[in-house]
């Protein structure tokens, strides 16, 4: 029986069989003891946030590139989100930039405190952007050197691997992911997890996603409905299985980009940066080009769909003005902004349709 079927023959909608299972085998997946699953990448992060005491007076340090659920969930919970810079080649966030901002702008004590507001950083919250991991090697050392936690937002990484072949999710305090559709392992809908190796972390997060109750009914703290339907992790189990084959094929398709891009266009198209030992899964395949705005519309014109992940930095969002960045606050930041551009990668494409997605770059710019 076809599981979508077993699921409604069950009428067992929540918190069953398939999602014990399904937490199981994604954990293993994920290189760590304890998996919960949950109703979407964004309750991933803001239950990561509550399962750590992070509320008002608290401070996190995160990315200014990157999905609005990153800084949006951290001011959900009151707490105050403080953007460091990213690495211009993999769009992620710069230990140099952290480390930077903690030397100029904080005060080392028996907590770390922003001069400037009398915040108290409390945790780091790295985005594994776009499919790369970010550079956990030096954001771990800071954040051990000052005690913070590590939240990896890892919505568009699953199965990505750091330089010291760690997988996302498994290097710092708790790690988040998105099931959205789109994603390489996409849900019938929403649906997200969280990842840990701490098992009193991993029984807090349990509770809290049932509104704070242990027993059913009884509430030592309050915590949300944060609950990952059946039907989700039992399809969510059947394309598992599948996983490192797609993941597979979009490298092939990101090799092949890089390849003709490099022949037929030079410099002129900037193809991702893959850091030395670091599993990329391509979620995206970012280009960087100084005309980026045109080059979507001459490829939207020969039926190529492109999407801009994205165009207004985080600091620079109406919603955040009361954070007091101006423009020029995170220039790397804002020149991604600018200047991104995904193409398609999926792992059906064909190699024609990649050779034509390639040619009408090319035509792009000797038309320009």
């Amino acid at each position: 029986m076809p599981v979508i079927e077993e699921v409604c023959a069950s009428q067992y909608f929540i918190l069953g069989e398939h999602v014990r299972a399904f937490e199981e085998e994604l954990a293993r997946y994920c290189e760590t003891p304890h998996g919960v699953g949950v109703s979407s990448g964004t309750d991933a992060l803001l239950l990561a946030l509550m399962t750590l005491d992070i509320g008002p007076g608290d401070e996190v340090l995160t990315s200014p590139f990157t999905f609005f659920a990153t800084a949006g969930t951290i001011a959900r919970t009151g707490a105050r989100p403080v953007f460091c810079d990213i690495d211009p080649h993999t769009f992620n966030i710069s230990p140099t930039a952290v480390q930077t901002f903690i030397d100029q702008e904080c005060e080392v004590g028996e907590f770390l405190v922003h001069r400037a507001t009398g915040g108290r950083i409390k945790a780091l919250m790295p985005v594994h952007l776009y499919g790369q991991a970010a550079d956990m090697d030096g954001l771990m050392k800071i954040a051990r050197h000052y005690r913070l936690k590590v939240i990896e937002d890892a919505a568009q990484a699953i199965g990505t691997e750091t330089a010291q072949g760690d997988r996302v999710g498994a290097v710092g305090d708790i790690g988040c992911f998105s099931f959205f559709p789109s994603k390489n392992l996409g849900a019938f809908g929403d649906a997200g997890f969280c990842t840990t190796k701490d098992a009193d972390i991993a029984e807090r997060m349990r509770v809290l996603r049932v509104h704070g109750g242990k027993p059913k009914y009884f509430h030592a703290f309050i915590g949300g409905n944060f609950r990952i339907d059946e039907l989700q992790a039992a399809i969510l189990r059947v394309k598992l299985k599948y996983l490192d084959g797609w993941t597979g094929a979009r490298q092939r398709n990101a090799a092949f980009y890089d390849g003709a891009f490099a022949a037929a266009v030079g410099d002129r198209v900037v193809t991702p940066y893959a850091a030395a030992g670091r599993r990329h899964i391509f979620n995206q395949y970012i280009i960087r080009v100084h005309q980026r705005d045109a080059l979507k519309a001459f490829l939207a014109e020969r039926g190529i769909g492109t999407e801009i992940y994205y165009p207004v930095s985080l600091h620079q969002q109406e919603c955040f003005k009361y954070l007091g960045y101006g423009a020029g606050a995170f220039p790397e930041s804002e020149r991604a902004a600018r200047e991104t551009l995904a193409l398609p990668i999926y792992p059906e494409l064909t190699q024609d349709q990649l050779a034509y997605v390639v040619a009408s770059v090319g035509e792009f710019f000797e038309a320009a």
